[in-house]
């Protein structure tokens, strides 16, 4: 196996979306724009299911390990249970549905587009003419990425505006705080650290922002934001935009993934670079660290920061990671 990791079977044929596996399972998630979600079980290497909605797929997300909710550019939002086969659609947003968040302990749905609102889903409710809808809320732009930690709901949008929500009031639509992204290129993607101080924020300009939820003078002094994914190639700079972020569970660290084909391994606390993985065929689209946070999954596939061109096939890579790669370092004593 290459540094790189073992390559899944059956990768969707098309640009893949997301990545997210069920908790501390095995399961792993992928949605693509070709219209399927898929299901694999990564210690085996194989494809479990596929459920096929009828739309090219921005994102998908697990409610359990046989059902899953879809979304994507036919605006449409759906449940299905690859048990029992049913399919279900909960509802429609007015355009395309860029995010899906499963909200466990709430027993509700949540999703973003491009339609600049946040909706609420309940799939235990009766439809009614808004479908399972329970709540709306209107936002300043477009969805492009959005997390959860804990009660917090992090949405990033157009315009470089970052709503922060608590999941307590959310249906009375009021952000518990709303910013303006620190970065000055628009967003591409958002993840909550892992103890839920703060997110980091990824721009299509090769740069990363560390922020904190705390908005006393203290936790903002701390903000940072970093250089990535940049390489000069006959005297210029070139610069790839920051597609993934994902959080390693276990040791609070995190990873980057970039248009340029390359995974690196952050220490944000001690801001150091831990490890670099470079050689991914094309762009890395979507990354997810599995529950126990020793293997990365990794989305190779092109996002079109370079525009129309020929690319290699999209390809799902499971990698196993080492302590040395994932745990901090130890800061030197003063």
């Amino acid at each position: 196996m290459s540094d790189l990791g073992r390559q899944l079977a059956d990768p969707p044929t098309d640009g893949i979306t997301s990545l997210n596996f069920y908790e501390d399972s095995s399961m792993l998630l992928a949605s693509s724009w070709d219209g399927t979600a898929r299901v694999y079980e990564t210690a085996e290497g194989a494809l479990r299911g596929t459920f096929a909605a009828g739309a090219p797929l921005l994102d998908a997300a697990f409610e359990n390990e046989g059902a899953v909710y879809t979304a994507g550019l036919n605006h449409a939002v759906k449940r299905y249970d690859f048990f029992s086969g049913q399919e279900v659609a909960l509802g429609s947003h007015a355009a395309a549905v860029k995010c899906l968040r499963w909200l466990p302990t709430r027993g509700l749905l949540v999703s973003g587009g491009w339609d600049s609102t946040l909706r609420l889903w309940d799939p235990r409710v009766a439809p009614g003419p808004a479908g399972q809808q329970v709540a709306a809320v209107p936002l300043p732009g477009k969805v492009y990425s959005m997390d959860v930690s804990g009660e917090r709901l992090v949405v990033a949008m157009s315009g470089r505006h970052v709503d922060v929500f608590d999941l307590r009031t959310l249906h009375a639509g009021q952000p518990e705080q709303r910013r303006e992204s620190s970065l000055k290129f628009q967003t591409r993607c958002v993840r909550c650290y892992t103890d839920g101080a703060g997110y980091a924020l990824g721009s299509v300009e090769g740069r990363v922002a560390m922020e904190w939820f705390d908005p006393s003078e203290a936790a903002q002094a701390r903000k940072y934001a970093f250089k990535c994914h940049r390489k000069t190639e006959g005297g210029k700079d070139l610069v790839f935009p920051v597609n993934a972020i994902a959080f390693n569970r276990r040791f609070g660290t995190f990873v980057t993934g970039g248009g340029d084909g390359v995974v690196s391994f952050w220490d944000g606390e001690n801001k150091k670079r831990l490890h670099q993985v470079p050689g991914y065929p094309t762009s890395v689209a979507a990354m997810a660290f599995n529950g126990a946070a020793t293997q990365l999954a990794v989305a190779a596939s092109y996002t079109f920061e370079q525009g129309e061109k020929e690319h290699p096939r999209d390809a799902i890579y499971i990698r196993d990671c080492s302590e040395a790669e994932v745990r901090p370092k130890a800061r030197a004593a003063a």
